[in-house]
């Protein structure tokens, strides 16, 4: 087997820190196996991908010293993709409208909550004749999914957790299509890995979680499930992890002030963090 890694950036903001850190650990584990790393370019966010932050992208990270095989790939290239997995999913009767936004979550009595917060309490999920011509999303109908994927063994394996048995019900009926885009992270990023014959999904533990729900849609896909290598995130000077939000130093800020890429890269690798940063578990 061909080991084949990716880093998938959304061109929503500039890279910063931690994105090069895990970069890195998607690029070295495929060079040091003699395989291969592509870049794929998560660009469905309509309201926020920006075609300035792809071209930086690619000066980042060949500032660090990466080369990725082949072409950049696009998300927003592999629409029809997406569409033949959620009509399958459909087709089984697992997909149902939801009109419910964000507030009408939060303000429910009955939510109940998992790992990452309120869960969505079903609220769409038995309407009768829903009206499609109001704004919607799709969202997966877990505990029919899961009777489906009974018969599954829906364990996966990371590299530092081992083995591990898929919970995707913690997760509730989570979202598969957006109604500002045309498939989740859950749904794109499971077809699109299967789709470029990814065999180790390289990415921070912050995304652990998530892996259940992907172990269940490859099941009901026929998908095949990759080697998982959930890494430690790297973390600011407070403690909590480096992300857009959070303002972290960009890359491109460092590269601007002069600094040396593959310098930074072979310190990162090292574990010789830029001063005030740690690396640490979620």
């Amino acid at each position: 087997m061909v080991v084949h890694t990716r880093f998938a950036p959304s061109p929503t903001g500039r890279l910063h820190l931690g994105h090069a850190f895990s970069a890195l650990q998607a690029h070295d584990f495929a060079r040091s196996a003699g395989g291969r790393f592509t870049l794929r370019i998560e660009d469905i966010d309509g309201t926020r991908s920006r075609p300035e932050h792809v071209a930086a992208i690619r000066a980042d990270l060949q500032w660090l010293g990466l080369v990725w095989d082949g072409e950049v790939s696009f998300q927003s290239q592999r629409l029809a993709l997406y569409d033949a997995a959620l009509d399958r999913l459909r087709g089984m009767g697992l997909l149902y409208p939801c009109f419910c936004t964000r507030a009408d979550i939060a303000a429910s009595l009955a939510a109940p909550h998992g790992p990452e917060g309120a869960l969505y309490p079903g609220t769409c999920r038995a309407l009768e004749a829903p009206d499609l011509s109001r704004p919607h999303c799709w969202r997966l109908d877990m505990a029919k999914a899961l009777e489906i994927g009974s018969g599954e063994d829906l364990s996966w394996h990371d590299a530092f957790a081992g083995w591990v048995r898929a919970d995707p019900a913690a997760q509730g009926d989570v979202v598969l299509a957006r109604k500002d885009a045309p498939a989740s992270y859950h749904l794109a990023v499971t077809v699109d890995d299967a789709a470029q014959g990814i065999t180790h999904v390289v990415r921070g533990i912050d995304l652990f979680e998530a892996t259940h729900v992907h172990r269940l849609l490859q099941a009901l896909l026929d998908l095949p499930t990759p080697e998982y290598r959930h890494h430690a995130l790297l973390t600011g000077p407070d403690g909590t992890r480096l992300a857009k939000r959070h303002g972290a130093p960009t890359l491109e800020a460092l590269r601007r002030a002069g600094e040396d890429g593959a310098a930074l890269a072979e310190q990162l690798r090292a574990g010789q963090l830029p001063i005030g940063f740690a690396a640490a578990q979620a």
